[in-house]
């Protein structure tokens, strides 16, 4: 671009000085321009792709670790859950098995208490009859 300038310079100086000036020579110089500047042009698109692509490349990078993170948080997040889990299980077992214990104790106890009932209630009936049978002479009607 400088080499263009310096061109252009002369050929304006040349143009100023001789009235036999080409201006062809000029139109021709401002193609070389012309050329120049898409050619910076080209360039400069052509690295602001590569920026691109690696800014494009490093976002990549980013979103892949962050999702290899989330991964590990949500594998140990997962891992912590079925412990746990298992922990919970292990409790309601051992819930289940006293409250069937519990179960067959108090079965026991009711068992035992209805006999007692019964074996009260013989007697009574027992007691209760024979003390009918020695006053059913002497029974008294409200009447």
């Amino acid at each position: 671009m400088e080499d263009l300038f310096s061109q252009f310079t002369f050929l304006s100086d040349q143009a100023l000085q001789s009235k036999t000036f080409d201006p062809s020579t000029i139109r021709d110089l401002m193609k070389l321009f012309e050329l120049d500047s898409y050619k910076a042009w080209a360039t400069m698109e052509l690295d602001c792709d590569n920026e691109l692509q690696k800014a494009e490349d490093y976002l990549d990078s980013c979103l892949e670790n962050a999702m290899e993170e989330f991964q590990r948080f949500e594998d140990e997040l997962d891992r912590e859950v079925r412990d746990e889990l298992r922990g919970l299980d292990r409790v309601a077992e051992y819930v289940w098995e006293m409250g069937k214990s519990m179960e067959k104790e108090v079965t026991a106890a009711s068992n035992k208490y209805v006999e007692e009932a019964v074996k009260s209630a013989g007697g009574s009936v027992e007691s209760g009859s024979k003390g009918n049978s020695s006053s059913s002479s002497n029974k008294f009607h409200p009447s």
